[in-house]
């Protein structure tokens, strides 16, 4: 029978398949390090407090990455190329979703509507990010080689959903309420839509891999299109709606070192 626990556990024990799993996961978060780092030195005067939450916000996805670099190491592998296909984060910023990467180059510093656009991509993707890994936490957190890093990204994706929550509703009440709804409502929908494709392009590389039949992979494509009619439907509504966090200022101190994996 397929189930989350099953797929992943197929992946996990196949070291080609965990090398991609792995490379895709270091990849991403090793971009949105840098994208956080660019955004933490161009914020505009006016906002210059939130500066250190974005700084540890970037800090925590480079420690993200290098932890998905060492799970790679100790097992003997080397980080593989990441599929073009499978690239979310570029994927988002091709479609136009967070800040242009050509605006992080330069040195003109955001707007108060950039930084509001920032916060807004950043709490639907971290809505995302949050689900995946309390997933992967709830069947893995006690596994001997993946559990400290479960539960270590585990606990910083909810800090980083926390910190985007407080922080929009306090750009709404400074009068941004219409922008921030309306971006976070074209960025759920979206993202949505670039998920599923990446999730398909993930499925179809794991399946190569992994020689799964034909079936066996029509039957996981169908399941990602149903999951995605789903949000389509009612689902983006979890990733548009804002409320006080119970973790208030998440991010007001210096990230967690990454755990050794010797």
């Amino acid at each position: 029978m397929l189930s989350a626990k099953s797929l992943f556990q197929e992946i996990l024990d196949n070291d080609e398949s965990f090398r991609l799993f792995c490379s895709i996961a270091a990849s991403g978060e090793s971009q949105g390090g840098w994208e956080n780092a660019r955004i933490a030195a161009l914020v505009p005067q006016s906002e210059r407090e939130l500066a250190p939450k974005i700084v540890r916000h970037g800090a925590d996805e480079d420690k993200h990455g290098r932890i998905f670099n060492a799970l790679m190491k100790k097992r003997g592998l080397r980080p593989v190329e990441v599929p073009a296909d499978t690239d979310y984060t570029m994927l988002l910023e091709r479609h136009g979703i967070g800040l242009a990467h050509e605006k992080l180059k330069g040195d003109q510093p955001l707007t108060v509507q950039d930084i509001v656009t920032y916060l807004a991509h950043s709490r639907v993707t971290e809505q995302r990010a949050s689900e995946q890994m309390e997933l992967l936490r709830k069947h893995f957190a006690d596994h001997p080689d993946l559990g400290r890093a479960v539960k270590m990204i585990s606990e910083d994706e909810g800090n980083h959903l926390a910190y985007c929550h407080e922080e929009l509703l306090r750009f709404a009440r400074a009068g941004h309420g219409r922008a921030i709804q309306r971006t976070l409502r074209e960025c759920a929908h979206a993202e949505i839509r670039i998920y599923r494709d990446v999730s398909l392009a993930v499925m179809a590389h794991m399946g190569r891999i992994l020689g799964w039949p034909r079936t066996k992979a029509a039957t996981l494509a169908a399941g990602i299109h149903l999951v995605h009619a789903y949000e389509r439907a009612v689902g983006w509504r979890r990733m548009v709606s804002l409320t006080m966090p119970e973790r208030r200022d998440a991010l007001g101190g210096p990230a967690t070192s990454a755990p050794e994996f010797a």
